[in-house]
C-alpha cells in the first residue's frame, strides 16, 4: 500500500478544482538558484507557520493570524521587484507598481491557484523591451490586452494543461537565456552606464564599461548585491549565532538591499541616477495601433501577441502546478489562466506590464504562512497605497539598486540544479541550444530553435537501436535488441545478423519496443533463409508475459521455454509465477508465497537454515517508514540477518518527554537491538512523498475533537515541524522539490536527535561503539542519500563519497 494519509476530512476551499497532473518543468520552476545568492533563501527563513492550510476556508482569524502578514512579506518584496522589471524594460516605473497591484487584486481573486502570486514577469522582460523599443509604450500595452484575452479564450477552452507538455529543457533553457539577457544588461546600469539595445550589442560595449565605472553607481550596486547574495545565509550560520541569523534572515533580502543601498546614497549624497516615477496624471494608457502602423505590422504585432501569450501562460501554469505541490491543494489550472488572462487585460488597460505568476514570490507567500486567495489580494492592496502614498520616497531609490536587484534575479534564472537534471536526462544540447537562441537571437526564435532541436533529437533517439550478438557457451546465439527497430536500424540489423554462422541455434530478444514493417521484413527474412539452412530461430519479446511472435509476424500470449525469469523483489504484477487477474489480495498472496518455495527458497534455503541454528547477528537497526514501496531489503542490497528492522507510520522515534505521545514499541525494539543485539549503526531512513508527513503538514495531529489512533501517533512528529521552521534541512546539490520533501528530510535529522534520548543509545554512542545515519530515498529518481553531520546536508551515495570520508557521524 501507499501510505497517504493527506486524505483526512479536512475542509477545502469552496472552488471547484481539477486535480493538478505533475509533470516535469513545474517542479524546476519552483525554486531557482545559482551561484549561491538567492532571493527565495531570505524568504525561507520567514516560514513560521505550514502551508497546508491552503485548501481550507479562510476564516476570519486565519485572515488576520496567517495571510495578512504573509501578503505583508510578498508586498515587501514585490514593489522593489515590481520597479526593477520595470526599469529592464525600459517601461515607465509606474507601469510596474500597477502590474503588481493587478496582479494581485485580480489574479489573485480569480485564479485557480489560491496561493500563487502573480506580478510583473522577468521571463517576459526581454519580450516587453523589444516591443517598447520597436513601437512605443502604449501600442506594447494593447499588445498585453489582446495577450490577455487570448489567455481568456484558452482558458474557456481548457486547454491549459497543453503548455505543460513544452520540454523541460526548452523551458529551463528559455529561463536561463532570459536570465543572462536581463543580468547582463542591468550589469551596464550597475557600472553606471546604459544598456545596449541587444544582448550581443551589451556584450561587446562590456569591456569599455568596466574600464570606466562610475564609482558612485558602482558602490550602491555592490552593496545591494553583497546584502542579496549574503543575507540569506545568516540561518546558516555556525553555533549559537544560527539562531540569530534565522531570525535577521525573515527579513526580505531585497527589501533590505534596496533600503541599505538608498540610504547609503543618501548618507554620503552620492550624485546618481534615481528612480524617475512619473506622477499619476502623466501616467500612459494603452492605445491601440493606428491604421497605416496595423496593416504595415501586423504580422510582427500578431507574433509578439503570441509569444507573450505562450511565455506568461507557460510561466503561470508551471509556477501553479509547483505552488499546488507545495500546498498539497487541488488546483483548477483552466481557472489559473483564466484570471492570468483578465489580469493581463486590465493592467494593459492600465499602463501597466504583462503580469504572470511567478515562483519569487508565490514560495514568499507559501513559506510565510499564507493559507488563502486572500494574502495574494492584500498585497495588491498595499502594492496600491503604496503607489498612492510613497511615491515621495521610491524617487529616492538608486537606479543602481534596482538594477543590481534584477541583475541577482537574472543569474538564478540560470538554475545548476536544472542543468544537472537535463545533462542526466542527456538534453543537454536541447537546453545549449534554447539559450544561445534567445541570448543572440531573441525569445521567439531562441525557443523555436530548442524546439527544433529537441525535436531533431527525438527523432535521432527513435532511429538509434542496439543489435547484441552473443556467443553462449552451449554454442547457440543470442540477439538482443534494444530499441525501436525503424527502417533506419535494417542495415545495422543487417550486419549483426550476418555474424551468425548458418545452422546454429539462435534466439532472438527483442525489448518490446517499436518495430515497424521494414525491420520485421528483414528479420523474418533472414529467420526463413537460417531454418533452411538448418539452423534454429526462437523469437520472443522481453515482456511481463513472455509474448512469442510466431512465425507469420502474430503476437499470441504464453509461457516461453527457458529458465525461470522472475526476481525476488520483483512486484507482484511482474511475476510470470503468480496467477494474473485474481481480485483476492490473500489469494495473491498465497500465490506470491508458492512463488517463493518453488523458485526462491532452493536458493536461500541453506543460508537460513545456517541462521535457524546461529541466531540472528545484525550489525544494523534499520527504522524506517511503513510506506510499502519502500523495500529495505532491496535498496540496501542486503539479505537475511542481516538488518533487524523497525518500520512505522512515518519512521518516528517518540521522544519520552514528549506529552502523550510516546510509545513504548519503538524504544522496546531500540533497546533490544542496542544492548542485545549490539547493533554497531542505526540508521533512519525516510523517503520522498511520504503521506505521514503530509498528514503534519496539513495539521491532521492537531484537528479539533477526539484524537485517532493516528492523529495521536503523529504527534511525535511535532519536533520535526518546529525544526523545520527553524533550520529545514538541505540537499547538497540539488534544492527540494517542495515542503513535504523538506520535512521528510527535516523529520530524518529529528528522529536521529530523538534516538539520543534512549539512554542505551545516549550510552553507546558516547563510548565511539555505535553510529547514528541518516539517510533519505527518493523513488523517482531510485536514488539514496546519506546525512553529512559535518555540513549538516544530505549528500547522494556514490563509490567516490565512499571513499573519501563517511558521511554519517
Amino acid at each position: 500500500m501507499t501510505l497517504d494519509i493527506s486524505s483526512a476530512p479536512i475542509a477545502s476551499d469552496t472552488t471547484d478544482h481539477a486535480p493538478p497532473t505533475a509533470t516535469g518543468p513545474a517542479a524546476a520552476t519552483a525554486t531557482g538558484t545559482a551561484a549561491g545568492c538567492t532571493i527565495e533563501g531570505a524568504i525561507e527563513g520567514s516560514a513560521h507557520g505550514s502551508s497546508a492550510g491552503a485548501s481550507k476556508p479562510a476564516s476570519r482569524r486565519a485572515l488576520i493570524v496567517h495571510d495578512l502578514p504573509a501578503s505583508l512579506v510578498v508586498f515587501l518584496i514585490a514593489v522593489p521587484f515590481s520597479l526593477g522589471i520595470a526599469l529592464a524594460t525600459g517601461a515607465p516605473l509606474t507601469a510596474g507598481l500597477v502590474a503588481a497591484a493587478v496582479g494581485g487584486l485580480v489574479a489573485g481573486a480569480l485564479g485557480g491557484t489560491p496561493l500563487q502570486v502573480s506580478g510583473p514577469s522577468a521571463a517576459l522582460t526581454v519580450i516587453t523591451a523589444g516591443l517598447i523599443a520597436q513601437y512605443g509604450w502604449q501600442v506594447s500595452c494593447a499588445v498585453t490586452v489582446a495577450a490577455g484575452l487570448l489567455q481568456l479564450l484558452l482558458g474557456s477552452l481548457r486547454v491549459a494543461r497543453t503548455a505543460l507538455a513544452v520540454s523541460p529543457a526548452v523551458v529551463h533553457g528559455m529561463l536561463a537565456g532570459v536570465g543572462l539577457t536581463i543580468a547582463i544588461a542591468q550589469l551596464h546600469v550597475v557600472l553606471g552606464g546604459s544598456p545596449q539595445s541587444s544582448a550581443l550589442a551589451n556584450l561587446v560595449a562590456l569591456p569599455g564599461q568596466i574600464s570606466g565605472p562610475h564609482l558612485p553607481a558602482l558602490t550602491v550596486g555592490a552593496v545591494a548585491i553583497a546584502i542579496l547574495c549574503g543575507w540569506p545565509r545568516l540561518g546558516r550560520l555556525p553555533g549559537p549565532a544560527r539562531r540569530i541569523g534565522t531570525q535577521l534572515a525573515r527579513i526580505p533580502a531585497a527589501l533590505l538591499a534596496v533600503a541599505a543601498a538608498t540610504a547609503l546614497s543618501l548618507l554620503l549624497d552620492l550624485r546618481l541616477a534615481r528612480v524617475e516615477l512619473p506622477s499619476w496624471g502623466q501616467h500612459s494608457l494603452a492605445t491601440a495601433p493606428g491604421g497605416e502602423l496595423f496593416v504595415r505590422s501586423w504580422p510582427t504585432l500578431l507574433a509578439a501577441v503570441l509569444t507573450v501569450t505562450a511565455v506568461a501562460s507557460v510561466e503561470s501554469l508551471l509556477s501553479a502546478v509547483a505552488v499546488d505541490r507545495m500546498t498539497h491543494g487541488p488546483g483548477d489550472l483552466d481557472r489559473e489562466l483564466r484570471g492570468q488572462g483578465a489580469a493581463n487585460v486590465l493592467t494593459g488597460l492600465l499602463g501597466g506590464l504583462p503580469v504572470a505568476g511567478g515562483a519569487v514570490r508565490s514560495s514568499a507567500n507559501v513559506r510565510a504562512g499564507a493559507v488563502s486567495r486572500w494574502s495574494s489580494v492584500l498585497h495588491g492592496l498595499w502594492v496600491l497605497l503604496a503607489a498612492l502614498a510613497l511615491t515621495g520616497g521610491l524617487r529616492r531609490i538608486p537606479l543602481a539598486a534596482l538594477a543590481a536587484l534584477v541583475l541577482v534575479v537574472g543569474i538564478q534564472m540560470v538554475s545548476f540544479a536544472h542543468i544537472r537534471q537535463v545533462h542526466r536526462h542527456r538534453e543537454f544540447p536541447v537546453y545549449l541550444a534554447t539559450v544561445l537562441g534567445v541570448v543572440l537571437l531573441g525569445v521567439p526564435l531562441g525557443v523555436v530553435l530548442g524546439g527544433s532541436v529537441a525535436v531533431l533529437l527525438a527523432l535521432y533517439r527513435l532511429t538509434r537501436a542496439h543489435v547484441d550478438v552473443l556467443a553462449e557457451a552451449d554454442g547457440s546465439y543470442t540477439v538482443r535488441t534494444h530499441g525501436p527497430l525503424t527502417f533506419a536500424a535494417v542495415p545495422r540489423l543487417n550486419r549483426s545478423l550476418a555474424l551468425i554462422p548458418p545452422g546454429a541455434r539462435v534466439t532472438v530478444c527483442h525489448d518490446g519496443s517499436f518495430l515497424d514493417h521494414a525491420a520485421f521484413e528483414q528479420v523474418h527474412a533472414w529467420r526463413v533463409g537460417h531454418q533452411a539452412a538448418g539452423g534454429r530461430v526462437s523469437m520472443l519479446t522481453e515482456r511481463h508475459d513472455d509474448e512469442v511472435l510466431d512465425p507469420d509476424g502474430t503476437v499470441r500470449s504464453g509461457s516461453s521455454p527457458g529458465p525461470h525469469r522472475c526476481r525476488a523483489w520483483t512486484p507482484w504484477g511482474g511475476h510470470h509465477c503468480i496467477e494474473q487477474g485474481a481480485d483476492d489480495p490473500h489469494g495473491r498472496l498465497l500465490d506470491g508465497v508458492r512463488g517463493f518455495q518453488q523458485h526462491t527458497a532452493p536458493l536461500v534455503r541453506q543460508e537460513l537454515a545456517r541462521l535457524a541454528r546461529e541466531g540472528q547477528t545484525p550489525s544494523q537497526l534499520f527504522l524506517t517508514c511503513a510506506d510499502s514501496r519502500l523495500v529495505t531489503s532491496m535498496i540496501t542490497n542486503s539479505g537475511p540477518g542481516d538488518l533487524f528492522t523497525v518500520r512505522n507510520v512515518g519512521n518516528l522515534v517518540p521522544a519520552p518527554h514528549e506529552p502523550g505521545a510516546a510509545d513504548d514499541s519503538v524504544a522496546a525494539a531500540v533497546q533490544y537491538a542496542v544492548e542485545v543485539l549490539e547493533v554497531r549503526s542505526i540508521t533512519v531512513c525516510g523517503h520522498s512523498g511520504c503521506g505521514a508527513m503530509k498528514a503534519l503538514l496539513d495539521g491532521v495531529h492537531d484537528l479539533p475533537g477526539p484524537p485517532t489512533a493516528l492523529a495521536r501517533w503523529l504527534r511525535n512528529g511535532r519536533g520535526s515541524l518546529a525544526r523545520l521552521r527553524r533550520a529545514p534541512a538541505e540537499f547538497a546539490g540539488r534544492a527540494t522539490v517542495d515542503l513535504v520533501e523538506q520535512l521528510c528530510i527535516t523529520n530524518v535529522v529529528q528522529q536521529l536527535d530523538q534516538l539520543l534520548a534512549n539512554p542505551a543509545v545516549e550510552r553507546r554512542v558516547a563510548t565511539g561503539t555505535l553510529r547514528l545515519v541518516g539517510m533519505y530515498f527518493d523513488f523517482a529518481t531510485a536514488q539514496a542519500y546519506v546525512l553529512d553531520r559535518d555540513s549538516g546536508q544530505f549528500r547522494s551515495v556514490s563509490e567516490e563519497q565512499r571513499e573519501d570520508r563517511p558521511l554519517a557521524a
